[in-house]
């Protein structure tokens, strides 16, 4: 009798011990693929924009439409201020809509820089894709 209580107490530990071990590979596998993600989002951002009320875009603390910001930023790269990242965040009454990323989107693919939006405190860079003819 003793002998088999013994023995299911080596096969639980064994068991237990397998366990403990896969769960510390999977653990790992996953904090590798958060660090490939973190890679790719620069660590500061030349242009920082918030999203504003009626699909408008806070620049410098000044309301700007889709057009009026194309505009402020192509005078910044005529002024070969830095221009290669924009990031979009949340205004402080107003969500990140459609309408803000994809005027951002458009005014990316135009004036060849990279945009970012952030959405409950995760950063994604903004793809786009152009029609070829």
């Amino acid at each position: 009798m003793r002998l088999a209580v013994s023995n299911r107490v080596l096969r639980l530990m064994a068991l237990v011990f397998v366990a403990v071990l896969l769960a510390a590979c999977g653990g790992r596998g996953a904090k590798s693929d958060i660090n490939h993600v973190a890679e790719d989002i620069p660590p500061s951002f030349d242009v920082t924009l918030t999203a504003d009320k009626d699909d408008q875009f806070d620049y410098q603390e000044a309301p700007f439409t889709a057009q009026d910001l194309r505009s402020a930023l192509n005078y910044r790269k005529e002024q070969a201020l830095p221009m290669a990242t924009v990031l979009l965040k949340r205004g402080e009454k107003q969500k990140v809509k459609n309408t803000h990323i994809i005027a951002l989107a458009r005014i990316a693919v135009e004036m060849d820089f990279k945009a970012y939006v952030e959405e409950k405190g995760e950063i994604n860079e903004i793809r786009t894709t152009t029609k070829q003819n």
